[in-house]
Formats: C-alpha cells, sequence, structure tokens
C-alpha cells in the first residue's frame, strides 16, 4: 500500500485530482458568494487563500512529479496550507457558533503592502462579511464546519503521502 501511494505521487493524475478538488472549492465559494448572494468574511478569504495553497501544491507537484524536490515542494505546501486552512475554519467555527464580543475575527483581511489583492481583485478576495454571522447550513452544519471536514481530510491525505514518501524500499510485505 505504502508503495502504491509513493507510486501514485509520481504521476499527473494524482496531482490534476488535487487540483480538481481545490478548483471545485473555489468555484463553490464563487457561487456563494456571486450566485447565492453570501457575503464573505475575514475568515472566508483566508479560508479560501488557504484553498489557493493547496492548488498552489497541486500546480507544483504536477509540473514534474518524478522530479523528488519538486514532488516535496508540492506535498509541504500542500501540507502547510491544509494545516493553516484546518486552523482557520476551527477558529471560524468557534466564532460562529459562540459568538462574544471577545471572540471575533479582525475587521479587514491584512494582506501585505506590496500585495493587495483586495483592491486587485475585490470579487475574490474582499471580505464583507461578519465572522460571527451564520449565512448558510446544510445539515445543520455551518459553512466552517463543512471547511473543518474538508480541511481535515486535505491534511491527513497530505499526511499519508508524505510518510509514504519517506519510507524508503519495499515496506510490510
Amino acid at each position: 500500500m505504502i508503495e502504491f501511494i509513493r507510486k501514485i505521487t509520481q504521476n499527473r493524475i494524482a496531482w490534476a485530482i488535487l487540483f480538481g478538488s481545490t478548483l471545485f472549492l473555489e468555484i463553490c465559494g464563487m457561487v456563494f458568494q456571486h450566485v447565492m448572494g453570501l457575503q464573505p468574511c475575514v475568515m472566508c478569504i483566508y479560508q479560501r487563500i488557504a484553498i489557493l495553497g493547496i492548488m498552489s501544491g497541486a500546480i507544483i507537484g504536477f509540473l514534474n512529479p518524478k522530479n523528488l524536490l519538486v514532488r516535496w515542494s508540492g506535498l509541504l505546501i500542500w501540507a502547510y496550507s491544509s494545516v493553516e486552512g484546518l486552523r482557520l475554519a476551527l477558529r471560524h467555527t468557534d466564532i460562529q457558533l459562540h459568538p462574544s464580543p471577545f471572540n471575533t475575527c479582525d475587521l479587514y483581511v491584512a494582506f501585505p503592502q506590496w500585495l493587495p489583492l483586495d483592491q486587485w481583485m475585490p470579487w475574490f478576495f474582499k471580505a464583507t462579511g461578519d465572522c460571527s454571522e451564520i449565512q448558510w447550513q446544510f445539515l445543520t452544519w455551518v459553512m466552517p464546519q463543512w471547511l473543518i471536514v474538508a480541511f481535515g481530510i486535505y491534511t491527513v491525505t497530505s499526511f499519508i503521502v508524505i510518510a509514504s514518501n519517506l519510507i524508503k524500499g519495499r515496506c510490510c510485505g
């Protein structure tokens, strides 16, 4: 099994599937925002950026998955972005499910001065909503709870893939 996982990460199809899943989530975000009229908050934008991070890792891994440096760059970006996204989704869920004047998010997205994405692409990066406002639920779960599931899957999968790439030789029979 470990050998199989290691070999699959050396093929472009695995990286394309990872890219496709993140593209699907970004398109869902755009539908929620521009079709359904939901207003993204600061935490939503940060989680959107975490998805873009996983997408970037997928693109890097796709470029040349047989090259050790390229593959590991993609894997590490994927893992880091997944963990950060999971951390953000957990924080956002806490803000929504336990509202308090002391449990809030920032008023504005904090981009570096040299990269004002919210000014360059406001349709994608501008936060206009309130982090504590529940705008959407599905099966009694709020959106950040569903993102915990998504980021959790990305995180666990990235750790399994990294572990399988660390183990040398034939394993386990």
